[in-house]
């Protein structure tokens, strides 16, 4: 149906809204939605940008509270929602990416292996979505920087996936001085299982066999971490 001058300028003033309120008011003053609805650029027939930007959070909320969500959220999946094709899905998968890039850029310039915080603040990014268990062995040299890391095993931490001789196969080709183990729980709450426990405790025993000391094993949760380091667990054995 053709629409009036009146409703043609309506209509203009609804997709640009956004534009208008960051011009305004700066983009702090915009809802997550209209964030998008800047990114979409145009809604569909019978919704405009801003809606259009509603809908994807209400499809992507399965997968994670408010913008979360569209970093876990399937390409296909997107291109579900009517108005979202491959072009805007693959935009929004962009920007979910690149806000994780950004996060981990930002905690870079504080990292500092001797601080268990901004280790799991660098990391935090990277590990926190993911949906299954991710294994990292850090390795360092006597300053504690980093040398290079590994991703020694992906799924449910338990003896079996991590290898002590792998671990210090890795520490003796790159002549580290020493290491660190990182890894996430998918489930949001980083507090040691007693596997998490039985492991650390394994390697700290043969990292001091060897001459090169664990010196912690950052466990990273939603937005929290444990560290072996700052509790009293370093000092169990296996």
């Amino acid at each position: 149906m053709k629409l009036s001058k009146c409703e043609n300028n309506e209509y203009y003033r609804m997709q640009n809204l956004p534009y208008e309120k960051f011009i305004s008011y700066g983009s702090k003053s915009l809802t997550d939605s209209e964030l998008l609805a800047i990114l979409l650029r145009t809604g569909t027939r019978g919704m405009n940008a801003r809606e259009l930007g509603e809908r994807v959070l209400s499809k992507s909320a399965r997968y994670g509270n408010g913008l979360l969500g569209l970093y876990h959220i399937p390409l296909q999946e997107l291109m579900q929602i009517d108005g979202i094709g491959k072009v805007k899905a693959i935009q929004l998968k962009t920007v979910a990416e690149l806000c994780t890039r950004m996060a981990q850029a930002k905690a870079k310039g504080k990292l500092s292996f001797h601080d268990p915080l901004t280790v799991a603040d660098y990391y935090m990014e990277r590990f926190r979505h993911e949906s299954v268990e991710h294994i990292l062995l850090l390795l360092l040299d006597s300053g504690l920087h980093l040398i290079e890391e590994h991703i020694l095993s992906k799924g449910t931490v338990n003896a079996s996936l991590i290898s002590p001789r792998e671990v210090f196969i890795h520490a003796l080709q790159a002549k580290a001085a020493g290491i660190m183990l990182l890894h996430n729980h998918p489930g949001g709450d980083p507090r040691p299982s007693e596997n998490d426990i039985r492991i650390t405790g394994r390697i700290m025993q043969i990292g001091g066999l060897a001459d090169i000391p664990l010196y912690d094993h950052i466990i990273i949760g939603d937005n929290q971490y444990f560290s072996f380091k700052e509790s009293s667990l370093m000092t169990q054995k296996p």
